[in-house]
This record gives C-alpha cells, structure tokens and sequence, in this order.
C-alpha cells in the first residue's frame, strides 16, 4: 500500500490544466428512481468527491442488474436510449466478466443484498455452463436466449480468448468472495472456478509460442491474429500462465506479449515515458482502456516483470492522455484539466450518426468518453474526480439511467451517444471500488493459481 500512496502521489505531483454546456436529459426512464440524476446544469447542487463516487458506482451497477439480458441474466453488449430493443438477447463475453465484479462491488456497498447478487450469480453461472465453448473459449458474442455463439465477423464465429480472458478474471474473482460463504455460495464459488479451468489456453498458441486471439471450428486459426503487447491483452497471458490444467510456457509469453523484448519503448511525451510500445501508438499511447481492461483484478501497484513497472506503465499513460487533452493542439471545444479522456467507445461520424472509433490522441475526433477518465481514477484520482463533478456539472445533458453516457461532443453542440456499452460501463465501478478500497484487486490476486502463473512469468507483485 505504502508503494502505491507513492506512485500516486508521484503522478499527481509532477502534472498541470473545460467548461459547461445546456440541454435536457431523458435521466427519468424506468430504473432510474432513487438518485437525483437531473437538476439545472451548473447549478449549485455541489457534491464531494465521495458522494460523486458513490452516485457513478451506483447508477453505472444499474446497466448490469436493470438492463442486463433478460433470459441469462449476462450483461448485453449495447443499451441505445432510442431503440432499447436493438441487440436486446446479445450477451458481451468480457462484459459479463466486468458486470459480475461489479455486482460483487454493488454488494459491498449496499447497492444490492447478497441474497439477490447470489441468485443473478446462479443465473448467469448456468448460462455460462451451458453456452457454446470452443476448446473451453466462449465467443465474443453470445445469444442469451439459446447460449448459441453470434458471429462477431465472417471469420469470428468461434472462440475469443481475449474475451474470455476478461470472463475469467470475473469468475476468478467471484469464487474467491464466495469461497469462504455458505454452503450454496461455496457451491457458486465451486462451479465459478470449474468454469474457468476449462479453458484450454494452450489451444490458443496453434503449437506456437504465442497465444493467438481467435479460434473457429469452422475457420481454424484463420484471423491469424497474434496477442503481442502493449496493448489490452496481458490478462490473457496472466491467466494461462494461471492455468493447472491447460497452461502455458514462460515462452509463449516472452515471444508473444513482450516480442521477445521488442515491447519496451525508449519514447517519452510531455516529460513522460513511455516505457513499452503501444501497438500502432507509439508516440502518445493507445486508447485508455488498455490501461483498464487486464488490470480490473490484475493489481497494477506493485506489478513489475523483466520488461516493465505497469504501475508506471499505466500512470504515465494516463498523463500523457491528459496532458494532451489539457495542450488541446486542436482547438475542440471544453478540453482541458476537467474535460478529457480519450479510449474506444461510441463515437460522432461526420454526418452526426452514432459510430464507433478507439479514440486516442493519434485519433482524436473532439469526442470525449467519460469511462477513459473516470475508470482511471488509480492512476489519476484528482484528475478523474475532476473529469467526474465536470460531467456531473453537465449531468442533464451526460447523466442517463444506467450512468454517464457512453460518449460527448462539445465541440458539436455538445453531441451525446445516448447509448451505453458493457465493457465502458463496468470498469468504472470496479475501478472507482479499487481506488477506494483495493477489493476487486485484493480478491482476485488472492487466487493461488493466478500468484502462480505469476511466479512463473517472472513478475513481482
């Protein structure tokens, strides 16, 4: 802990520096009793940096317990406020990963009862049970009706390892707070933890000293789309490592993640390095939920292998997103100290619509996602407690019934996707809990399995 007090200390020390905007907001749709989420923008309705944390963890939960997958109990893929129906029985692999570490944080801070957190855990356990797996992968997308895989692309009709990563690192962490419960939540812990080992993460490697990302039984390897960092896949790496049953190699790890060395970067901005290329961003940094995604249970703060410190790693990611937001080469409208974060979501296409792009400062369109900001809160805390009172000062405008929208604009007349995502939503719960109080981290690197794979990885933690 002593490590971590000065790591943050250290970012918030050596940084530097948006505004407000009009609109209504349809915040009073069904689910949304409970929490003043309205009130005039910029008005004088103040609230501290806890009340703000507690308002986004607990209206964020509402998009994994109110609007998950009505038959599985999974989270969906996508919520759009203007067509609800729209991929209603798609279930998100990775999300349902996030949601159930959320609901696990929603518990302990007295958002949901145990009793209730424990039948949706059943519900969704069942389901996962049943789904379709590919050498013990489930795919990307998932029909939360029948369990059948729904293709992602023509070639990504199988297993997602990447995916499934993200699931894994849920369920690791379920059984871990439900181990030591009563005889029905040890039963949950039990199949929670079946359900991982099943994996077969050495299938992923096609007999080579990578893991690649995608397997069909229709079209083999065919994607041919190897895992090498930096970028959101070192769980992956973590967790086969972890793996009893169906492990893998130092090896495959220093060939695969780190490029047999190639992934440490000497590239520095703002005074910041770097320290490990960021695949196709090397100069600012990808989108920041590669500093999100592996490290929901992977605890970053004291986490170090042969090639990088990823508490650095992270933090100086961070910054250079924010700094970049605050230098605001571009001119966009409201960036700066308490207008920023940049990461793939929901996006403005030139016409208006409604798209998708990974924003970073090498593709930056004046879209702003409020998960980049908030979701960094361990690396950033004053900066993203900032980011989150500007986007509540905004709130009739960005505050919906399951949190902040997914994405913004003021530069157009402040657009807004009225649209929510899983994998955006979750890793502001979790992180905004692991701030506060470590136990998303705390849970999931208790696993002696994953400490493990850890130890045979060469890491420090």
């Amino acid at each position: 802990m002593k490590c971590h007090k000065f790591l943050v200390i250290f970012f918030t020390l050596i940084l530097w520096s948006c505004s407000s905007s009009d609109d209504s907001n349809p915040c009073n749709e069904p689910g949304t009793s409970g929490l003043d989420c309205g009130g005039d923008n910029g008005g004088d309705e103040s609230l501290s940096d806890e009340e703000i944390m507690d308002l986004v963890q607990e209206q964020t939960l509402r998009y994994f317990w109110d609007y998950a997958e009505s038959e599985s109990g999974a989270a969906r893929e996508r919520y759009l406020l203007s067509n609800p129906d729209a991929d209603a029985h798609v279930v998100a692999t990775g999300g349902t990963g996030f949601g159930i570490m959320a609901i696990i944080a929603g518990v302990e801070r007295g958002f949901i009862s145990i009793g209730d957190a424990e039948s949706r855990f059943a519900k969704i356990l069942d389901f996962l049970e049943s789904a379709d797996r590919f050498h013990g992968a489930w795919p990307h997308w998932i029909d939360g009706r029948s369990g059948a895989v729904i293709p992602f692309s023509s070639l990504d009709d199988g297993g997602d390892i990447v995916e499934t990563a993200f699931l894994v690192q849920g369920l690791i962490t379920l059984a871990e707070y439900l181990r030591e419960g009563t005889s029905s939540q040890q039963e949950l812990s039990g199949q929670a933890e079946a359900l991982w080992k099943g994996v077969e993460w050495d299938w992923y490697t096609n007999g080579t000293n990578t893991l690649y990302w995608h397997w069909s039984p229709n079209n083999g390897f065919a994607i041919g789309l190897p895992l090498k960092g930096y970028n959101e896949t070192l769980i992956a790496y973590v967790l086969a490592a972890a793996s009893p049953e169906h492990g893998i190699t130092k090896d495959v790890y220093d060939n695969g993640w780190a490029d047999n060395g190639n992934i440490i970067s000497s590239n520095s901005k703002y005074g910041y390095p770097l320290l490990v290329k960021h695949q196709g961003n090397e100069a600012y940094g990808g989108p920041l939920f590669w500093a999100h995604y592996s490290y929901l249970g992977l605890d970053p703060r004291r986490l170090s292998d042969g090639y990088a410190n990823y508490m650095e790693v992270n933090g100086f990611h961070t910054l250079i997103n924010y700094q970049y937001c605050v230098e605001n080469s571009k001119g966009f409208a409201d960036y700066g100290e308490d207008c920023w974060g940049l990461t793939a979501s929901y996006s403005r296409n030139n016409d208006g619509s409604l798209g998708y792009s990974a924003h970073s400062p090498a593709n930056d369109t004046g879209v702003i996602s409020p998960t980049a900001a908030i979701s960094s809160i361990p690396y950033t805390p004053e900066h993203s407690l900032a980011a989150m009172h500007y986007f509540y000062k905004n709130r009739t405008k960005l505050l919906g019934p399951a949190g902040f929208y997914d994405a913004f604009s003021p530069e157009f007349d402040f657009w807004v996707a009225q649209a929510y995502l899983a994998i955006d939503q979750g890793p502001q719960i979790i992180m905004i809990e692991n701030y506060r109080s470590g136990l998303l981290w705390d849970l999931f690197m208790k696993n002696t399995d994953v400490t493990d794979g850890l130890d045979l990885l060469g890491f420090n933690y």
